[in-house]
Formats: structure tokens, C-alpha cells, sequence
């Protein structure tokens, strides 16, 4: 079938100058060469072209998995195109945003727009949205994001827990991790999209000033689920999963640009570093769901969450003048290619390999990881 993209809007003026490194468009030149590995721009887009196997061509999703997952898809061949100044994806992009932001039946309310019945997974269509504006300047796109941010501050509750968004919305219930990350990341970069804007970097401000004061993040520097649900609202000691941990230090770098202030790059360099001296977390250097004890327990979502870890690491990796993280990105690169990958550009869950079986959310992961080694080309980040 032949997908449309929508009329491109206004041209961006002014990108900030983290913008510009973190997904630099420096055009990593696409190249017709056999993949050489992990780095390689045609690996990564043998990666993508295996994920979008699973693509739907009359839904617009990415079947085998949850609904965000699609989301977390759409972002990572967003990513894709804005690292390497490709625009081979833009037509599929612009038909999956057509289609799934109409009302779908499953949403108890929203009314389309990507206004689903759990803030988490507004987020993830928001940032997919924000990085498709981005690359294309199509102000539909940034206008649907900025719609999903009002959504998400809905059920931001100031009845328990002194603030924060609410994660599941029908039954009103649990201050979780994630959607405060997601929530944090949208704002802060919706402030850096916008010249003059104040607003979104309020409510990010407001977004981290409570977050940082929950206790979500633990004495091991790492951050659990989210909050009990009475009246004491602490830590619940719920697990550690890795997409806890990488959301929020692409977060903290898109609000240190907003800022100016690297005090917000220093706490997330500590989560980031209490992550790889985590043994079950980074066993042997390699990242582990280790909240899953097989890749079963963690379907239907879990297969996805690695990945949005090293996206997160790879920003603040590009923030940090020492690039203390591009040893450990590229490790883990390797270790999938050399032992998860199978003949057809597959990627399993495990890292460490063997192959096991091909779904949405393992390769997603694969290709968000890949996309991290990548950047680190794009970014002059020496080898070693």
C-alpha cells in the first residue's frame, strides 16, 4: 500500500546545542557495504529492517507485542533517520501516527490522540512525536505532543503522595516510576522545541522536584517501580527495571540543557553508574533484565526495556565530556551481535546470546542498542 506523509509544516529555527549532539544529524553517510558489526550503520539498518517485518501495514503497528510498543518502534526509526539524515521512514511514520492517533475502542476515554487509559503509554507516543518533529518540522506532530503532555498532567494527584501522575487511569491508582520519567523527559524536551517557552520547563522543574523526593531512588542509587499505595507513599521496593533507569537519564540531560545546570547530569551519571556496578544488572559488563528469571516472565512488555536503557545511556554518554559510558555501550553491542543475533537480523532477549526467539520487543531493544553504538560514530567517540 502507499503511505502518506502529511504536509510538512514549518521549518525548526533554533536547536539547543545538547539537541544537536545528542541526536546529531551529522549524516553518518549510508553506505551499500555488507555490515562490518555493531557501529555499522548497515547492521543497524538490517535491524530495523527485521523489526519492520513485524510492521502492519493497515494498522500501522508493529505487531507481536503491547500497543507502546509501537511507540518505543516509531521513536527508534525517528532516532534512526535524525542520526544518520536519512528519510527512508518518514512516509511509514506519518501513517502510523494517521492511523493510530484516531479514538480506538479499547480506550475507556481520550478520545485518539495517542490519550490512552495509562499515562505510561501516552508518554511513549508523545516522545516519538517530539523526535518526529524534530526531523521533519511538521508541526502536526509537535501539536499532537504537546496534546499528550496536557493528558498526562490530568492525573497528575495531589491527594496522596503530595503530587506526581497517577499511572493506571481508569482505576486511578499507583505513583509509578515510569510514567514520572516519561513525563519529565516530554516536558524538558518540549521546552528545548519551543524558543521562549516557559511553561514546559515548569512543569518539568515541578516533574523532578517531586520524583527526586519520593525515595524512589534507593540507597544503591538505583530507582524501584514506584510507591506504596497508602498513605505512607515510600518506596515499594518493587523491582529494578533497566527502563527505570534509562528514562530518566535522558530526562536529566534534556533538562540540564534547559537549564544550563550539569547538576542534573552529575545524579544522573550516579544512576547510570550504579547500573553497571549492579551485578545482576550488568553481570560480566552485559545488561540484564535480571527482574526476569526467562525471557517468558518478561512478555508481554519487559523484552522491550533494556534497549530504552541504552538510549538514555547513550545521551548522557554524548553530554559528558569523558564519555564514561562508550566502552560499556559498545560491549554490550558487540556481545548481541556476535551471540543474540541470528542469520535474518534477529536479535533475542538475551544479550549474551543464544538466540531465542524474534518479537517485537527483543528487537526494538536490539535496534535501540544498535542505534547507541551507532551514535558514538556519529559523535567522535574514539574507540577503546
Amino acid at each position: 500500500m502507499r503511505l502518506m506523509s502529511p504536509q510538512t509544516g514549518s521549518v525548526l529555527t533554533l536547536w539547543s546545542s545538547l539537541l544537536c549532539l545528542v541526536l546529531r544529524s551529522s549524516m553518518i553517510k549510508i553506505t551499500g557495504a555488507a555490515a562490518t558489526g555493531p557501529g555499522d550503520i548497515d547492521t543497524v539498518r538490517a535491524a530495523i529492517e527485521a523489526m519492520n517485518s513485524f510492521y502492519n501495514e493497515t494498522t500501522g503497528l508493529w505487531d507481536t507485542g503491547p500497543w507502546w510498543h509501537s511507540g518505543v518502534a516509531l521513536r527508534a526509526i525517528a532516532e534512526y533517520m535524525l542520526i544518520t539524515g536519512s528519510d527512508e521512514y518518514v512516509d511509514m511514520a506519518a501513517y502510523t501516527v494517521a492511523t493510530q492517533r484516531a479514538p480506538l475502542d479499547w480506550w475507556p476515554e481520550g478520545g485518539g490522540d495517542f490519550r490512552a487509559d495509562s499515562t505510561d503509554d501516552t508518554g511513549w507516543w508523545a516522545l516519538a512525536l517530539a523526535s518526529l518533529y524534530q526531523l521533519t518540522g511538521n508541526s502536526t506532530y509537535l501539536d499532537l505532543a504537546k496534546v499528550d503532555e496536557a493528558y498526562m498532567y490530568d492525573y497528575w494527584n495531589t491527594a496522596t503522595c503530595g503530587g506526581g501522575l497517577i499511572w493506571n487511569i481508569p482505576n486511578m491508582t499507583y505513583h509509578n516510576a515510569i510514567s514520572n520519567e516519561l513525563y519529565l523527559e516530554l516536558t524538558a524536551t518540549l521546552h528545548n522545541l519551543i524558543p521562549g517557552d516557559t511553561f514546559y520547563l515548569g512543569q518539568a522543574l515541578k516533574e523532578w522536584a517531586w520524583f527526586n523526593a519520593t525515595g524512589m531512588i534507593n540507597g544503591e542509587g538505583l530507582i524501584n517501580d514506584g510507591l506504596t499505595e497508602d498513605a505512607s507513599c515510600v518506596n515499594n521496593g518493587q523491582p529494578v527495571w533497566s527502563y527505570n533507569q534509562g528514562v530518566v537519564l535522558a530526562g536529566l540531560v534534556q533538562l540540564s540543557v534547559a537549564t544550563d545546570d550539569s547538576t542534573y547530569l552529575g545524579v544522573a551519571r550516579g544512576i547510570a553508574e550504579a547500573v553497571l556496578r549492579d551485578g545482576s544488572l550488568s553481570p560480566d559488563g552485559i545488561l540484564t533484565e535480571s527482574a526476569c528469571a526467562t525471557a517468558e516472565e518478561c512478555e508481554p512488555n519487559g523484552t522491550a526495556f533494556k534497549g530504552i536503557f541504552m538510549r538514555g545511556l547513550a545521551k548522557l554518554d554524548a553530554a559528558l565530556d569523558d564519555h564514561p559510558f562508550a566502552s560499556y555501550i559498545r560491549q554490550n553491542a558487540q556481545a548481541a551481535y556476535d551471540n543474540a543475533r541470528n542469520g535474518s537480523d534477529f536479535y533475542g532477549f538475551a544479550w549474551q546470546g543464544p538466540f531465542d526467539n524474534g518479537t517485537i520487543g527483543r528487537q526494538e531493544s536490539a535496534v535501540d542498542l544498535l542505534l547507541s553504538a551507532l551514535e558514538l560514530s556519529g559523535n567522535g567517540v574514539d574507540d577503546g
